[in-house]
């Protein structure tokens, strides 16, 4: 039997588990202490702890201890690091994925382009920095993108839009490299303003052979991270897609590709050309639509590629076992990536235990997750909690089955972006397939109306409070849902600032001048579902002691319910910077004292490798610096006060 160690953790682990155990394989888990217990650790047959996802040795030697014969990376972590795939192979073990000097070619985007150019690919054009060639900054045509050349995920990477402004964004891409990938070379190329990320999915066996499984879109991003995936992609037209599709081939083939890659091209709106990004030489996080879009015709009829399968059966030397003809396409495939993250404020990553946890099991409708109810969900990882997959007959279909997934997925307890991508996806331009990389950094999604979140956090409070269920009883979360009493007189609910007033006998709730009339449908497992003025509707509730949590279409809203016997916090004052999250402090730049200017940059705080500094609110003077470098800080701790100037 053969035996794969999966180097990662996650939703991903469990997938090649899913896949792995499937054919029959024996397969071995690694976690960390913050691990422990997670659910890709009780899906494995063994269990072996490390003290770090990226210590090299450590997962070495836990592949050599538990008997694994193949080690599989996932994405993210040691996927891509040459030096493990090195150790794998000194070992005596077999990485599921191409060779170190594969990654070594392709897995830095200087020599990548190298590769592509040899291969006849295009590349964007560049700016070299060094030698005999090298170009004055000053002389550049901006705007120009400065890019780590290791690494990826957008993780250093800076648009720069004029000569004075080069600096200070080639110094910040150098540091988040350094950061992340533990290298700072850094490219400089042009940067194309309206462009499509189109990308191919490749896969090489050990006996020269390399098919593509059609290509996915990625154009929806926001800061080089992207948001939805898509395949196959909606723009192009085939001439186009035949010739990215058969580039792609001829680079995977230019290196000896073995095993799952992705080739990523830009496609410049302005021109039709498109041009070579970079290849990941590991399994994507976006596989899954490729997946549900890839038919193989066989002798047994039409089947849905398992790239995972592939993965492993090329990873034992047999060739691939079927052509390139017999590859196809059917219907159309979206992806949302649900991260722990408040969208409609900054984007600042979140942490804290999730309460209730559902996601959609909806005809065309596929998960990817390793999220639990009462989860621990911190910033030690990358904030992504899971991955809702649509598949429809066509796009419009695949949208619709989206959005309404979305608005299916309710995760309590922690923010998530999930209201944010349902909203995105369900926008006319996303329908209409004219957003660009750069779309979201432009343009901002309107956040959704809480109007109707609070009708049911009211509704649902007072019910909660009035109907009696003693321990005999089914309870108001049961199956049987609430009974009603006789004509109540209203109640005045406290929704953190907001005064609301639930009229149970008229059915009618009121808040800040506007009356939605309301009915009770049903009420059970935290479920409830209202006819609002006439619409149904349904929301997820959780109404705790302290807080009232609710999400309604894929958005979560929480109200803080006052106590009145308990102490209030003091708010800070407007000179007055706490910690907008959890997470590092990375530099601090003043100190107490110190006189400042407007917008003046105090400090720079980190969480999940997101930077955000922290700027004087107005000229003053600093009076408190309560961090320091390296400080680990709390949500809201107080970082700086700034004690205005007497003008």
């Amino acid at each position: 039997m053969n035996t794969v160690l999966i180097a990662n953790r996650g939703e991903i682990a469990l997938r090649v588990m899913r896949t792995a155990q499937r054919l029959g394989w024996r397969t071995v888990a690694i976690h960390t202490d913050l691990d422990a217990g997670a659910p890709h650790t009780r899906e494995a047959d063994r269990v072996v702890r490390v003290e770090s996802y990226l210590d090299v040795d450590a997962v070495v030697a836990a592949a050599r201890e538990s008997g694994a014969g193949y080690v599989h990376p996932g994405y993210g972590f040691l996927s891509e690091r040459a030096p493990f795939a090195r150790a794998l192979a000194e070992a005596g073990i077999t990485l599921v994925g191409p060779s170190a000097d594969v990654m070594d070619a392709m897995g830095r985007k200087d020599a990548a382009r190298d590769v592509a150019v040899a291969a006849g690919v295009p590349v964007v054009p560049s700016y070299s920095l060094t030698g005999p060639d090298a170009v004055d900054p000053a002389t550049f045509s901006y705007p120009v993108l400065v890019k780590a050349a290791a690494g990826g995920g957008g993780k250093g990477m800076r648009v720069v839009r004029s000569a004075g402004d080069y600096d200070e964004a080639f110094a910040a891409a150098q540091r988040e490299a350094r950061s992340s990938f533990g290298d700072d070379t850094t490219l400089v190329e042009k940067y194309v303003e309206s462009g499509r990320h189109i990308e191919v999915q490749v896969m090489g066996d050990t006996h020269g052979t390399v098919l593509h499984f059609f290509e996915r879109d990625c154009s929806t991003q926001r800061r080089h991270q992207k948001v939805l995936e898509e395949a196959p992609a909606p723009t192009i037209s085939e001439e186009q897609r035949a010739a990215i599709t058969s580039s792609a081939v001829a680079l995977a083939e230019q290196c000896g590709y073995t095993g799952a890659g992705t080739v990523e091209f830009l496609l410049d709106n302005a021109t039709g050309e498109f041009f070579f990004l970079e290849m990941n030489t590991r399994l994507q996080v976006e596989h899954p639509v490729t997946e549900e879009v890839v038919r193989v015709q066989t002798e047994q009829g039409s089947e849905r590629v398992d790239l995972v399968e592939l993965q492993l059966l090329v990873a034992t030397g047999a060739p691939l076992p079927f052509g390139q003809d017999a590859v196809t396409l059917e219907g159309h495939a979206i992806e949302a990536r649900v991260y722990a993250e408040d969208s409609f404020h900054g984007f600042l990553p979140q942490a804290g235990r999730t309460s209730i946890v559902r996601w959609s099991s909806g005809d065309g409708v596929r998960v990817d997750h390793a999220l639990e109810p009462e989860q621990e969900v911190s910033t030690s990882y990358d904030p992504m909690l899971g991955k809702v997959i649509a598949w429809g007959p066509t796009r419009e279909e695949a949208i619709d089955v989206l959005t309404d997934a979305l608005g299916e997925t309710a995760i309590l307890g922690i923010t998530t972006n999930t209201g944010f991508l349902r909203a995105l996806a369900s926008s006319e331009e996303f329908r209409g397939a004219t957003i660009d990389t750069a779309w979201l950094d432009r343009n901002e999604v309107p956040a959704p109306d809480p109007a109707l979140a609070r009708v049911f956090a009211a509704w649902t409070e007072v019910l909660l409070d009035t109907v009696p269920t003693p321990a005999s009883s089914p309870g108001p979360w049961r199956a049987d849902g609430w009974r009603m009493g006789a004509d109540p007189a209203p109640d005045t609910v406290v929704l953190g600032d907001d005064l609301v007033v639930v009229d149970r006998h008229r059915g009618q709730v009121t808040h800040a001048g506007a009356t939605h009339d309301v009915r009770l449908v049903s009420a059970a497992d935290h479920t409830v579902h209202l006819l609002v003025d006439g619409r149904p509707e349904h929301a997820v509730l959780n109404v705790q002691r302290s807080v009232v949590d609710v999400v309604h279409r894929g958005q979560r809203w929480a109200w803080e319910r006052p106590d009145p016997f308990g102490d209030h916090a003091v708010a800070a004052g407007d000179g007055t910077l706490l910690a907008p999250m959890p997470g590092t402090v990375l530099a601090v730049n003043v100190a107490e004292g110190q006189a400042v200017a407007e917008g003046e940059t105090l400090g720079v705080m980190e969480a999940m490798k997101m930077e955000l500094a922290l700027k004087a609110p107005f000229a003053g003077t600093v009076t408190t610096v309560g961090a320091a470098t390296g400080n680990l800080v709390k949500l809201g701790a107080v970082l700086f006060t700034v004690e205005p100037s007497d003008d």
